[in-house]
């Protein structure tokens, strides 16, 4: 699940920089615009040198406090995903298995966010935030952060991802691209001298930061992994593409928007897919008895497919690889006259992939079943298929009573 704002979370921007992973310092920050807009101006031509973009305006720049963010944080959940569509999103993640049963997923969400932003760019207002109070000896990053993405607003429209509905790998695609370019055009403003390999480097410690128990921040350490893991995943994998994405570009000033934008995870994480536009196939399914309710649908792309995998108990390097075959999916909820039910088909490059992926469902979902706490009263099966010679792997877990076991959803693929 993607949001439709862009921030710097304060996390992993202490290790980036040099410092320790979840450093917080308390020296007082200012109480108005004056030394922000001041350090904007200088950082500005930075910032376009470090992007290759200039700025068409000023941005406009304004404070918030940490109350007024944590407002903020509440009314764009609320937008991004009205309340039937939390809870369907909470209704996936608990049958996934991807966090607890009891884990109220937008509480969580919120107060999270509200921990961890240090600053943001809102595209509904085309301004940029810092949050009062933070640490000034990071305002200049936070400033470089956010310049970026009010650069790229100016060049391309971020809403139009942003806000995608029922594509959550597209958008998942799109937002690593802006997160990453925001985090490369960052470090490169605040050290112009900073390297590629150097960069790398930098990005391998924000990975790592991930492992380390962070006290100060009591919300971060309770977040399952598969949320921590999709918080860093924008920031770090979407700088690797940048700079993938830069060393392979024939002009100083192509950018990845538009009709050059990734649209799929899996070309964010395998840049040689991005370079063959490799398209996913588009998986969905025939419709469903007239008793069954659709609840939510989406699909989780390779990125969160790698994640749910770990979830059900794989290995790290076993799940990649596992998931590193992906060619496309689709998810379904469905609620029914007996239970909930949950359909998921995925294409794959090859019968290997999908042989080999099938095992790890089969193995991770045992796993899985056995905690639901209904477990007794239900079932599941994993299939392979092959349709118009794609692989295909459907898993389907439902209660026992299901009227549809007889009949399962039919999947359809398309380009």
């Amino acid at each position: 699940m993607q949001k439709a704002w862009l921030a710097l979370l304060v996390w992993w921007l202490p290790a980036t920089l040099g410092g320790a992973p979840g450093a917080r310092r308390t020296v007082a920050a200012p109480q108005d615009t004056t030394v922000a807009q001041r350090i904007a101006a200088e950082l500005e031509p930075k910032v376009e040198a470090a992007t290759g973009m200039r700025f068409r305006y000023p941005p406009q720049i304004a404070e918030r406090t940490r109350d007024q963010l944590r407002a903020y944080v509440d009314h764009k959940l609320t937008e991004d995903f009205p309340a039937a569509q939390m809870r369907g999103l909470e209704r996936t993640y608990h049958l996934f298995g991807v966090v607890d049963d009891t884990t109220n997923v937008r509480q969580l969400l919120l107060d999270l966010y509200a921990e961890q932003v240090a600053g943001f760019y809102d595209t509904d207002s085309t301004k940029l935030f810092v949050i009062r109070g933070g640490d000034p000896q990071l305002l200049r990053a936070v400033m470089a952060h956010e310049l970026v993405h009010a650069l790229q607003d100016q060049h391309t429209r971020l809403n139009a991802v942003l806000r995608m509905h029922g594509d959550n790998d597209r958008q998942s695609a799109g937002q690593a691209v802006f997160e990453g370019q925001a985090m490369v055009g960052m470090l490169r403003a605040l050290q112009p001298s900073v390297t590629d390999d150097q960069l790398n480097t930098m990005i391998d410690a924000m990975r790592r930061s991930t492992q380390s128990p962070v006290a100060s921040m009591p919300v971060l350490s309770r977040a399952p992994r598969f949320i921590t893991d999709g918080l860093i995943f924008p920031y770090a994998d979407g700088a690797a593409f940048i700079l993938a994405f830069e060393a392979r570009r024939t002009s100083d000033t192509a950018q990845p928007f538009g009709a050059a934008l990734p649209i799929s995870t899996e070309q964010i994480l395998h840049p040689a897919a991005y370079a063959t536009h490799d398209v996913p196939a588009r998986v969905r399914f025939a419709p469903h008895a007239r008793a069954d309710t659709l609840v939510y649908e989406d699909d989780l792309g390779e990125f969160e497919t790698r994640e749910t995998l770990m979830a059900w108990g794989e290995a790290d390097d076993v799940a990649g690889a596992a998931a590193a075959g992906w060619d496309g999916d689709r998810y379904e909820i469905l609620g029914t006259p007996s239970g909930t039910v949950l359909v998921w088909a995925a294409a794959w490059d090859t019968e290997a992939d999908a042989a080999d992926f099938a095992h790890r469902v089969r193995e991770g979902w045992t796993r899985r079943a056995a905690r639901m706490t209904d477990a007794a009263t239900r079932r599941f099966t994993v299939d392979r298929l092959t349709i118009g010679g794609v692989s295909v792997v459907r898993l389907v877990d439902a209660p026992r009573r299901w009227s549809e076991w007889s009949r399962l959803p039919a999947v359809r693929l398309g380009r």
